[in-house]
């Protein structure tokens, strides 16, 4: 029986090991995509450049349509993100490194102009949301009533599915293979350590 133990765990040990080798293999084989050129801003968080519609990963701005409050009086919140982000770029080359795409065909990117992160920055200056990154920009914003934060609002994605847009869930933070990988290697030591000390 405690052969039976030991052979069941040295299966899984080497179960657990090809599976985080194969977690950093596939992560090393994927090249990031680069595009640099000038690019045309579509809304608050969606971009078109090289002919390639991106996606600006981990924030979710208000849609062009949408309407938002501010100071009990209406507000085109959308066309305002919009104009923010064109702003930021103004006709300076944008840089977006893109890693994957959305369910849409969106190509999900971080784009900078400079050193400048244009999602931070649409962030950080409160015409968009944390969408699965950027959380701590969000905090600065609404502590400092910064855009969106000054009134009231509808979140994007809430105001999609009520007026009939494309639904997609908040985007998994760029570096998130990484993090797997290290709990994994770390989970995988620990049990190593466990089982020869048994």
């Amino acid at each position: 029986m405690k052969r039976l133990i030991r052979i069941i765990r040295d299966l899984l040990l080497t179960a657990l090991i090809l599976l985080f080798v194969g977690l950093v293999a596939v992560r090393l084989e994927k090249p990031q995509e680069a595009m640099t050129g000038r690019a045309r801003v579509v809304d608050g968080d969606t971009l078109v450049l090289d002919g390639k519609r991106l996606r600006l990963v981990g924030i979710d701005a208000p849609e062009l349509r949408q309407i938002c409050q501010r100071n009990g009086q209406d507000w085109p919140c959308g066309t305002e993100a919009k104009g923010y982000l064109s702003g930021l770029i103004g006709d300076a080359t944008t840089t977006c490194e893109a890693d994957g795409s959305d369910k849409y065909g969106r190509i999900l990117a971080v784009c900078t102009v400079g050193n400048r992160d244009l999602n931070a920055a649409m962030v950080d200056g409160g015409h968009a949301i944390a969408f699965g990154d950027y959380e701590t920009e969000e905090a600065v914003a609404r502590q400092n009533r910064m855009g969106l934060w000054a009134g009231t609002f509808d979140a994007p994605r809430q105001w999609r599915q009520t007026h009939g847009g494309m639904d997609e869930m908040p985007h998994i933070p760029e570096g998130w293979l990484d993090t797997a990988i290290s709990r994994v290697g770390g989970w995988v030591e620990n049990t190593k350590s466990k089982v020869w000390n048994d």
